[in-house]
């Protein structure tokens, strides 16, 4: 993204620093929007959220995508997270703790200090909670001990309730919450439905999706209800 500042609000709040219709210096971006001149950040919200809002801000935000993985080595702040890995090989056990939720999470911001905390988490978590049982084995990806096949599987998924399915989840959002105040907006994420349907058709992660595709054609009701159930489902979280 590149941006161009705008010199003449300057000039504009020079020969009228008063003037209530004086506008603010700001940087133009190719990306489109504006980013106004640097200043002392408010701590009322974080800056993440306030550029969603379209508000404003001194700067763009930054935030890693995957913010936790090899590149963590171990320092000053924190184990590595290969460390973290070789403690705790099974990535459910590392994704379904809270403990370890939460120092992952942090290991990048507490390095970097994005203006994003994301919670180290999965797509997939909430299957476990949906009846639908399942694993990430290393080398593989998820596995799916049971793909919906039929419209009676489909009926067997049970109604998703975090609370009870995954408390965890709640847990490590407002523990992460208070550890970073408003210094950093925290995000979580969830799989879109269509997605969650190709992962529990299929079996696990797939490169070419013959078998939703066949199913699709097929037996188009069970890819409906299968969608339509994890719509359902997945607005809860």
């Amino acid at each position: 993204m590149s941006c161009v500042y705008n010199y003449n609000s300057v000039l504009s709040l020079a020969s009228s620093s008063r003037s209530r219709f004086a506008s603010k210096p700001r940087f133009h971006c190719s990306l489109g929007g504006t980013v106004a001149e640097p200043k002392i950040a408010s701590v009322a919200e974080p800056l993440l959220l306030n550029a969603v809002r379209g508000e404003d801000v001194e700067r763009p935000p930054v935030w890693l995508m995957r913010q936790a993985g090899r590149y963590m080595k171990a320092g000053f702040y924190c184990l590595s997270y290969q460390i973290l890995c070789e403690k705790h090989p099974s990535f459910r056990e590392r994704s379904e703790n809270v403990d370890l939720v939460v120092e992952i999470s942090l290991q990048p911001w507490k390095v970097f200090k994005p203006d994003g905390v994301i919670l180290f988490s999965d797509i997939l978590t909430p299957l476990s909670g949906m009846n639908i049982p399942f694993d990430i084995v290393k080398g593989k990806g998820p596995v799916i001990f049971n793909p919906l096949q039929t419209t009676e599987d489909v009926d067997q998924v049970r109604e998703f309730v975090p609370e009870e399915s995954v408390p965890y989840v709640g847990e490590a959002l407002t523990i992460l919450r208070k550890e970073v105040d408003n210094q950093a907006a925290v995000l979580g994420f969830v799989g879109a439905p269509f997605t969650l349907a190709s992962y529990v058709v299929e079996g696990g992660s797939s490169k070419h999706f013959t078998k939703i595709k066949r199913l699709a054609f097929s037996q188009p009701k069970v890819i409906c209800d299968s969608a339509f159930s994890f719509t359902e489902h997945v607005r809860s979280l």
